[in-house]
């Protein structure tokens, strides 16, 4: 299935562990395996692999393990080099007001 941006998050989140699951049972990595070689739980990977969140840093963990790590760059790539949108005008800094006394007489 091709991912595209018509599709809920859900089913998005479903299709990616699915090709995860793919590619750890075509490395011939069981998840014992891969837990011990990520550092996450066989459970974790186990609900990830079943389409449920795991968190960034479980994901990033296990796609270094089966050393995927290569293709976050294709994820997210670097943002481009942009000119401002008006050349010649700098931003001017924040200024510093003195606060204003709070009157106590009523």
């Amino acid at each position: 299935m091709r991912i595209n941006r018509g599709m809920q998050e859900r089913v998005i989140s479903e299709e990616l562990s699915s090709r995860f699951k793919q590619y750890r049972i075509s490395y011939g990595i069981t998840a014992a395996e891969l837990a011990e070689k990520s550092t996450v739980s066989v459970g974790t990977i186990t609900r990830f692999e079943n389409g449920y969140d795991i968190g960034l840093l479980n994901l990033i963990k296990l796609l270094k393990a089966l050393e995927l790590e290569n293709l976050f760059d294709l994820l997210i790539p670097e943002p481009p080099k942009r000119e401002p949108k008006r050349k010649g005008v700098i931003p001017m800094p924040r200024v510093n007001r003195p606060k204003k006394p709070k009157d106590t007489e009523k």
